[in-house]
């Protein structure tokens, strides 16, 4: 299901793409650099969508020896989850927020933020570890990095269009109803594509963390924390790249950020989690906290 969800989104973010191509560029012309751009990007995105989305953050890998802690964290959840350890990477930001990226689990990578590093308590920090290697078991980093890859190239080309072609009617150059529509629509092109990324992926996600964990109040608390030091402290990155975070990244009290989110409501994720806690009663999470 999770292969025919990123074939399907692939197809749909291609056609859009080239649709914009042809309506900016105009004729076959636009049509043709339209199919180009998209072949080359899904197939960039495929085998690079790890480097592209931690280039988006600015994040440095992090050794055993510059983050013991975190890396043995990493990897004893990584074991638990039954899947290779990810690359570990830390972003230089104080916004608190976390995100993996990878075409599968061989190739796969975990970056968090020193802000988060600093905010949560350790119990929460690995519920949040947890829920991005549930990302990774389930192949959705490679869905939300193509989508975010192929967002950006639109909105690349919008903003070229906007600087290289003429605003006339001359018949060589791009459709000028179509220009000025797009170049309004592109900025929240990004937007709109990420939405078409199933929400139900970060519930899954948080699912998962609740069962490789055994606590998911802890992760409960951790969305409450990120949420409102969001509100502070926005994360300052690419915005195609929002999906790829555990939340969302800039201030629900910007109007067309909480019309637009790109992740289910806190309080929703919160209230199943707390659900969750009936289905786990033999969960020893204590003990595993301190495995």
């Amino acid at each position: 299901m999770n292969q025919f969800k990123t074939v399907a989104l692939l197809g749909l973010l291609s056609g859009l793409l080239i649709s914009v191509s042809y309506l900016l560029i105009g004729g076959s012309t636009g049509a043709l650099i339209g199919v180009t751009l998209a072949a080359v990007t899904n197939i960039g995105s495929w085998y690079y969508s790890d480097r592209i989305a931690l280039a988006a953050y600015r994040a440095q890998p992090a050794t055993l020896n510059q983050a013991p802690e975190l890396y043995h964290m990493v990897r004893r959840l990584s074991d638990r989850a039954g899947i290779p350890m990810p690359a570990l990477y830390i972003v230089p930001s104080p916004s608190a927020n976390a995100f993996a990226t990878g075409r599968d689990p061989e190739h796969a990578a975990v970056a968090v933020t020193e802000g988060i590093l600093n905010l949560l308590p350790r119990d929460e920090l690995e519920a949040v570890i947890a829920h991005e290697l549930s990302h990774i078991l389930n192949r959705d980093t490679l869905t939300q990095a193509v989508a975010a890859t192929i967002a950006g190239a639109i909105s690349f080309i919008a903003q070229m269009a906007f600087w290289f072609f003429p605003m006339g009617g001359d018949d060589d150059g791009p459709n000028p109803l179509g220009l000025i529509l797009t170049l309004f629509l592109a900025p929240i092109a990004a937007t709109v594509i990420q939405l078409g990324i199933s929400r139900t992926r970060e519930f899954a996600a948080d699912a998962g963390s609740a069962r490789l964990t055994g606590n998911p109040r802890a992760l409960a608390r951790a969305l409450e924390r990120l949420s409102s030091s969001a509100e502070t402290i926005p994360i300052q990155g690419n915005p195609a790249f929002e999906p790829l975070l555990i939340a969302n990244g800039f201030s629900t009290r910007q109007f067309l950020a909480n019309l637009f989110s790109t992740h289910p409501s806190t309080e929703a994720r919160v209230e199943r989690l707390l659900k969750l806690e009936g289905d786990l009663p033999g969960a020893d999470v204590g003990n595993f906290i301190r495995s």
